[in-house]
């Protein structure tokens, strides 16, 4: 039985969830504040966070890197902006929903992702190393640990998310191959790839971005109309 993580500092709101996803098979905890949040995700292994942004103690923001790439997080914020929406993908966040929202929709999108964990689970082509505690990817200056999703760069430790991690991993995994858009998408996430999608676009540019200080950001190649590889 899945575990579901309610972050929201709303009493009736938090309740609110709490009683309709048990109603629908779920064990719920709840967590009206985000230090009551990283203080219970340290104590117990949770399937999903539903998480809310504003919040008293440490925000929503603040808490993505905790959660992620462990354990998937859907934002329910009542920030509607593209660049909010954006930032908190970005940042790891699995999927984002507008409040208010209806909670048949809330449910369909904690399904949808909880399938796509249990296809990883289930698949171990796509991240499959990441389950053995023993095995270390190398190349040039990067060294990847799966079983952590741990990324040092140049000797400096790089803080990833789950989509970002399974990207790199995927490249250094295959060296000397260029990767489509397409390719990547339907490794990394498992489902079949919108073209207009910039999903991939806005990870490249942001594992680059993370990799700048160690001087290795470089590695990654743009091969223009085809894709990505590494150099």
């Amino acid at each position: 039985m899945e575990h579901i993580l309610i972050v929201e500092d709303d009493a009736d709101n938090n309740t609110m969830l709490r009683v309709y996803l048990e109603n629908h098979g779920y064990v719920c905890t709840q967590a009206f504040s985000g230090s009551e949040a990283k203080l219970l995700f340290s104590m117990k292994e949770f399937d999903l966070v539903l998480l809310d942004l504003m919040l008293p103690g440490v925000t929503g923001e603040e808490l993505i890197p905790v959660f992620s790439p462990k354990t998937p997080v859907i934002v329910i914020s009542a920030r509607s902006s593209l660049d909010s929406k954006v930032n908190m993908l970005s940042a790891g966040a699995e999927d984002y929903l507008c409040k208010p929202f209806d909670l048949p929709e809330l449910l369909v999108r904690i399904q949808v992702q909880l399938r796509r964990q249990a296809r990883k689970e289930e698949y171990p082509e796509r991240g499959a190393e990441s389950k053995k505690a023993d095995v270390i990817y190398s190349y040039r200056e990067w060294t990847l640990k799966p079983d952590a999703m741990e990324m040092t760069a140049a000797g400096r430790p790089i803080a990833l998310t789950r989509y970002e991690f399974l990207i790199l991993e995927l490249f250094i995994r295959n060296p000397r191959r260029i990767f489509s858009k397409q390719m990547i998408y339907e490794y990394v996430w498992g489902e079949e790839y919108m073209a207009e999608d910039k999903t991939i676009n806005v990870h490249i540019s942001n594992i680059r971005s993370k990799l700048k200080e160690s001087g290795t950001d470089s590695y990654i190649q743009t091969v223009w109309g085809m894709g990505f590889k590494l150099t």
